[in-house]
């Protein structure tokens, strides 16, 4: 039996760990990658805007670790989203409607209590990468 490898991924072009975990992590033929939140990669603050700019650097974040392990928007087989406020699902659907095309991701979403540094919407996604 081939023992499989694992290791991390991590790129500037996404904001760092904010915690002990990794951007992502590649196992076998896939990339998991952490919940990313609407985190500016350069300051690592929050961005300024409404949940659907929020939403855009949130998927920006998921494809620039995607990018870095050889993966795109396009290999994602599965996302879940974290929203603070399940009021938001309209606008976020609208976001997500916007980078998904073709052979949409299995997907969850929830409303979360409380996300990482009051954060509105979160998303963690599984890439596919061969």
């Amino acid at each position: 039996m081939e023992k499989q490898s694992v290791k991390a991924v991590s790129t500037k072009e996404a904001p760092a760990a904010i915690g002990p975990y990794s951007q992502g992590v590649v196992a076998g033929d896939f990339l998991f990658i952490s919940g990313q939140l609407a985190l500016d990669p350069k300051s690592g603050e929050f961005i300024d805007g409404d949940i659907t700019a929020m939403t855009r650097q949130v998927i920006r974040n998921v494809k620039a670790i995607a990018q870095s392990a050889g993966g795109d928007l396009d290999k994602v087989v599965k996302t879940t989203l974290y929203l603070a406020d399940m009021g938001d699902f309209g606008a976020v659907n609208e976001v997500y409607a916007q980078y998904f095309k073709g052979v949409l991701p299995a997907r969850a979403v929830v409303q979360a209590a409380a996300l990482p540094k009051g954060g509105r919407i979160e998303m963690e996604a599984i890439v596919k990468l061969t």
